[in-house]
């Protein structure tokens, strides 16, 4: 059974970074468009905010979090754009209070849980630890849309293992939300971690693979940037599908960025 604890560490260390970010920005830098259309800084810190506070919902009151769940599905194409718009219209202070401190009531919230305890969520159910991962790889992705609104290039860190496996694991999901029946074998995801160590996953003789940059898969998995601007590399036609469809979060895939867009890796 595996130990929340470091992962919610990884997810504290990653908001932490993004507080940096955003926190001396003056009032009017929170309006400044991110590569998301539509969307400025506040709308990325609002977004997190929501999605922090639907995640302590879940951890502490499953019964309740089932009818946000039910108003998700009836809204499917608008109910993460409007949590994001009530945050919008918050003074930037009070955005970044207001995340602080549902971040803090998360962290608190998974690290009382037993363990084994499941939570509800708009797929299948998290485990303490997976709930930490699935922040821990919005807080990244989001954090990257608004380094690229400022104009910074951020280090990447170990803390990218994480993203880059939920989009491992999320190889046939993937498929499924494109329509496409996921390959019967696994294959072999051989990614180079930011301090040069190799991250590997599934077999080691599986006939077909993917190779790269972990940073790279990461980008790719997040829709952060486009597979033409990125070092990820397949062998094997169906690796080679995955590449062009991979997603690590839930969800309609959406459009993703085009050749250029978003900054570069």
């Amino acid at each position: 059974m595996s130990d929340p604890t470091p992962v919610l560490d990884d997810l504290r260390d990653e908001s932490e970074g993004l507080d940096a970010l955003v926190a001396p920005l003056p009032g009017d830098a929170w309006a400044a468009p991110t590569p998301a259309p539509g969307w400025t800084i506040a709308h990325q810190i609002a977004h997190l905010a929501w999605t922090d506070r639907q995640s302590v919902l879940a951890v502490t009151d499953p019964e309740g979090f089932g009818s946000v769940v039910e108003k998700a599905a009836a809204a499917i194409d608008t109910f993460v754009d409007e949590g994001a718009v009530e945050g919008v219209a918050l003074p930037p202070a009070e955005l970044l209070a207001r995340w602080r401190s549902g971040r803090a009531e998360l962290q608190a919230a998974l690290r009382a849980q037993p363990p084994g305890t499941r939570f509800p969520w708009f797929g299948p159910p998290m485990s303490a630890a997976s709930m930490a991962s699935a922040r821990l790889m919005e807080s990244w992705a989001h954090g990257e849309d608004v380094a690229d609104a400022l104009g910074v290039r951020r280090a990447p860190t170990a803390r990218l293992r994480h993203v880059a496996r939920i989009a491992v694991r999320a190889r046939d999901y993937a498929y499924f939300v494109n329509g496409l029946t996921p390959p019967a074998e696994e294959f072999r995801v051989e990614l180079t971690a930011p301090d040069g160590t190799l991250w590997a996953y599934g077999p080691q003789d599986a006939a077909q693979r993917v190779t790269g940059p972990a940073l790279d898969l990461c980008l790719l998995a997040t829709r952060r940037r486009h597979r033409a601007d990125l070092a990820v590399r397949a062998e094997g036609a169906d690796a080679d599908r995955w590449l062009d469809i991979a997603q690590a979060f839930a969800g309609p895939p959406g459009a993703g960025r085009g050749p250029g867009e978003g900054g570069t890796a």
